[in-house]
């Protein structure tokens, strides 16, 4: 596996009150691949999304009562949905626990969730909209 972070998403519990922190208390600014359900800002090299919490836990397939959930995941990008299989299974083999088998998912990647030993959520995924340099 390539060492890369490409996205990070904090599930947030009020959308609009954190794009005005990031934006205001930060100076940043959202992309224009934001929407009115998630915002993206580029940072060096990465991205930070702002998705709401119930919805990144349920993109996830986990409960968003704090167990198992820590209100973010880290995403790792790859060029092709059958990268994201192949790498799902090399980490599966590798003793990572699969939380969702990659799937075709509502934003029109691919996408799956595994967790490391502390249960941090890492998204492998296939994101057609987002080219890797």
């Amino acid at each position: 596996m390539e060492q890369r972070i490409t996205l990070i998403t904090l599930g947030v519990k009020n959308l609009q009150r954190s794009r005005d922190f990031y934006k205001h208390v930060f100076g940043w600014q959202q992309t224009e691949a934001s929407t009115d359900s998630i915002i993206f800002m580029q940072l060096n090299g990465i991205q930070l999304a702002l998705f709401p919490q119930e919805s990144l836990a349920d993109d996830a397939g986990v409960a968003a009562d704090g167990k198992g959930f820590r209100g973010f995941s880290l995403a790792h990008n790859v060029r092709s949905e059958k990268e994201v299989d192949e790498l799902v299974a090399q980490l599966e083999h590798k003793g990572a626990r699969v939380l969702k088998r990659p799937e075709k998912v509502f934003w029109g990647g691919y996408s799956s969730y595994i967790a490391d030993p502390d249960d941090n959520l890492w998204e492998i995924a296939y994101n057609p909209f987002l080219p890797l340099d």
